[in-house]
């Protein structure tokens, strides 16, 4: 699976219009074009930042829905955003489509890594650090996308709800802490969300 990221930040006053335009209109649009598998939508409301991510079953499919998506997206933005930016990326590991509400929290934490250290990190993280975060109280779902050949990528929690993702702080620190001691990875930021719809077709 391959995925479209989407960064945008604004004055808060006018963020809840445009969540409002990106819910009622981006799954539609996006559900027209050949490949598509998915929709996130997330947002900071106090600082004015929105997250979005578009799930494709190819990169051809990311790159077409791109090309006939673009300008749409930029009006549907425009009222808000003073900033946007784009990155492409490759979903080396996902859980099942979580059933998390409207209300949700979601975690991302930035990383890199040596390009050449890319293929351990997706399997320590598959195989060692994912069973482990599985096991937080209120954890729904996660999934690592990863750019191989910068060597950057990010790891994005989905929890029931807000209080669950506070009181996970402690415990997803300790593992991301034996994460980056076993593979070198550096951590770039950690951001908390409010998840306004989560969707996979």
């Amino acid at each position: 699976m391959f995925v479209r990221t989407l960064y945008a930040t604004g004055d808060p006053a006018n963020i809840d219009a445009c969540l409002d335009a990106l819910r009622a209109e981006a799954p539609r649009l996006l559900a027209d074009q050949p490949g598509y598998r998915g929709f996130s939508l997330f947002t900071d409301r106090e600082l004015g930042k929105i997250l979005m991510g578009s799930w494709w079953e190819s990169e051809q499919a990311r790159q077409n829905s791109d090309d006939h998506l673009k300008e749409r997206r930029a009006a549907l933005l425009e009222p808000f955003a003073h900033t946007a930016t784009v990155d492409n990326w490759e979903a080396a590991v996902f859980t099942p489509t979580p059933s998390v509400k409207s209300g949700a929290g979601f975690r991302l934490t930035r990383f890199e890594v040596d390009p050449s250290g890319v293929d351990q990190l997706v399997e320590t993280f598959r195989n060692t650090i994912l069973p482990k975060v599985q096991a937080i109280a209120g954890f729904e779902g996660t999934a690592m996308l990863v750019d191989r050949a910068k060597g950057q990528g990010s790891v994005g929690a989905l929890f029931t709800d807000r209080a669950a993702m506070v009181a996970s702080r402690g415990k997803q620190s300790a593992i991301r802490g034996e994460a980056v001691s076993t593979t070198g990875a550096a951590i770039r930021s950690i951001e908390e969300f409010e998840v306004i719809m989560v969707e996979r077709v």
